[in-house]
């Protein structure tokens, strides 16, 4: 299928739009110098600390053709270039939204030149952040996480990307000032940021900005046209936050631990901490209380919320969690088994487990002008990973109007198909769907193995 993704130009933002520089080969390479070399400065050691856990990502996305005129509906297409981290070694990365926003393919190169692709998985536009998910055959480092609550105004801070297309620069700079809130354009707006006077370029955004330790502080975002040394990042606490809440929309909905936490810095350590439980819960049943401190989930140390949802992520029924836990000072290992949850036979879930699709239906007032034969649908609110409707094209934001020959008016109707004989029993089926205001249609079947 070909799509038409629709996209709004931020001109001040730092992923790359309109250029085709290609990149260089500036992967770090590692010299055989001493340990004890003068050369081998703190610096030095705070690039190679995080150097594979940045990747660089390229793309085509269509914007508003501007030579058009200001009321020209003409699209354009052009390339688009940013950066990322790696927040979990299999392959979940971290970048920018206007990054990835409206781009079909999305092309990775790793700092060991190996190139790939890799696909969105969830966003939030208010905040400018995506999670993507890296196609990749072995275990990729993450990034060393810092904090953002102890940063201090002239400290030394190094920027990694994808700058102008020169894939891996490295940039230093100094913390110029603390809490900024900017103002990108008329539909974003960012708060909080940490402003620096390293170098940061189109192409750096999504990049990480690292502390003289080597762990990362922030997320590169925009810079101030037309001024020398002025560009802002996302304070690595509050990106980490939203990456959790993020992480928590692609973990399977059917499954149930009744366990809320949040991560706390006590001395600007971070700590995982459980700050609610489910009465009668997994979660209950195994004693945790508000308050205890989760130190490591499957033998994987737990510092930030982020570390317990990515956990779940190839979680799935019956599937038991050993947790690490301190409980009044005392350390004891307890396991959780999960259990069904009570909405996984909710409507808006019907097509999770089949067809890998989190639906809900769309007011009869949304789709005027949409579509002349095609009066409601069901809006795809998430779509999970190595699913049918993935494999399919299937994006958020989408509008599924029928299925299998019958109109997809109400999530009634979806369960009602979904029941039928002749698609429980693996045969393909058509589907169609509205993108904006363009028709699509594919085959697909429902999915033979769990969700997971």
């Amino acid at each position: 299928m070909q799509f038409r993704p629709n996209y709004m130009l931020r001109l001040m933002l730092v992923g790359l739009i309109g250029l085709s520089i290609s990149g260089l080969d500036s992967a770090f390479a590692q010299n055989s110098l001493s340990t004890k070399s003068e050369r081998l400065t703190p610096l030095v050691r705070a690039v190679r600390n995080c150097q594979k856990s940045v990747v660089n990502l390229r793309g085509r996305k269509s914007v508003p053709d501007e030579s058009a005129g200001p009321s020209s509906q003409k699209l354009k297409q052009v390339n688009g270039m940013g950066t990322g981290v790696v927040i979990d070694s299999r392959g979940y990365v971290l970048t920018n939204y206007h990054v990835v926003e409206g781009v079909k393919t999305i092309e990775v190169t790793t700092a060991e030149r190996e190139k790939t692709t890799a696909k969105l998985l969830a966003h939030d536009p208010s905040t400018d952040l995506a999670i993507l998910k890296i196609e990749t055959d072995k275990p990729l480092p993450k990034i060393p996480l810092g904090s953002s609550s102890d940063l201090m105004l002239a400290e030394q801070v190094i920027a990694v990307g994808n700058a102008y297309g020169y894939e891996h620069t490295v940039t230093l700079g100094i913390i110029s000032a603390l809490k900024r809130t900017v103002q990108v354009n008329d539909n974003q707006i960012y708060r909080n940021l940490i402003q620096t006077d390293a170098a940061i370029n189109p192409g750096n955004s999504g990049g990480p900005l690292l502390n003289i330790d080597g762990d990362m502080i922030g997320i590169n975002v925009a810079v101030r046209i037309g001024a020398q040394g002025i560009a802002f990042a996302i304070p690595v606490n509050d990106a980490v936050n939203i990456a959790a809440e993020l992480m928590s929309q692609i973990v399977p909905e059917e499954i149930f631990h009744g366990l809320s936490t949040r991560t706390v810095y006590t001395d600007n350590r971070p700590r995982l901490i459980v700050e609610s439980v489910m009465p009668h819960s997994p979660a209950d049943k195994i004693g945790l209380q508000t308050g205890d401190q989760i130190v490591s989930i499957n033998d994987h140390e737990a510092w930030f919320e982020l570390d317990f949802q990515t956990a779940l992520l190839q979680s799935s029924l019956d599937d038991e969690i050993q947790l690490v836990v301190v409980h009044q000072n005392k350390r004891s290992m307890v396991t959780m088994k999960l259990e069904p949850s009570a909405n996984s036979n909710s409507p808006s879930s019907v097509a999770w487990s089949p067809l890998g699709l989190k639906l809900e239906p769309v007011p009869e007032s949304q789709m005027e002008n949409r579509h002349p034969n095609y009066k409601r649908g069901l809006r795809v609110k998430s779509v999970r990973p190595n699913s049918p409707a993935e494999d399919e094209g299937i994006m958020e934001g989408d509008i599924l109007v029928a299925m299998h020959g019958w109109k997809t008016e109400s999530l009634e109707n979806l369960a009602y198909i979904l029941q039928r004989p002749d698609v429980v029993d693996q045969k393909d089926f058509m589907f169609y769907i509205l993108r904006d205001k363009e028709p699509f249609w594919g085959q697909m079947r429902v999915a033979t193995l769990p969700a997971r």
